[in-house]
């Protein structure tokens, strides 16, 4: 497995797993890496540091006896780095409003799966009951409910359902 720095095109910064060097090449190149910010799918390696494991020296000693006393020409300690959060806190406010949004039109409105812009179509024409519907439509079923002025509005995905 390898971790990898990653960048998209607005500059946002991540990391993800990959089985292999190629293995992220061609998830990049399919679309299937995007930024957990902003869904690009712009997406590059950033600049980071390999870490490699010393095959050279041996196995690690699993417990070490501490020394009684500490050199006193030791260098102190340097604290561990603090964690970085991947999402400020807009970040955080935006997918919490859009969690939101998306349980309210689930407790508010009849799912209809991929039958989204036929069910929307009928019921545009009053060939079915109006009321509110949400579900699946492909770009051309957009494109055809748009002309046919059918009022609807894309909802966006919650970002953690692909990440």
């Amino acid at each position: 497995m390898i971790r990898y720095a990653l960048i998209c095109d607005n500059g946002h910064g991540f990391e993800s797993w990959f089985a292999s060097s190629s293995g992220f090449d061609e998830q990049a190149r399919r679309g299937l890496v995007a930024c957990p910010f902003c869904d690009s799918i712009k997406i590059e390696r950033g600049v980071m540091a390999p870490a490699v494991a010393r095959t050279d020296r041996g196995p690690r000693p699993a417990e070490q006896a501490e020394p009684a006393e500490a050199p006193a020409a030791a260098a102190p300690a340097t604290p561990a780095p603090a964690p970085v959060a991947l999402m400020g806190d807009k970040e955080v406010a935006f997918r919490a409003m859009l969690t939101a949004l998306h349980e309210h039109v689930a407790k508010n409105a009849e799912h209809v799966g991929p039958r989204f812009a036929e069910e929307a179509l009928k019921i545009h024409h009053g060939e079915s009951e109006g009321r509110a519907i949400y579900g699946e439509a492909t770009a051309e079923d957009a494109k055809m409910l748009n002309e046919e002025g059918v009022d609807f509005l894309p909802l966006p995905k919650l970002p953690g359902a692909r990440n």
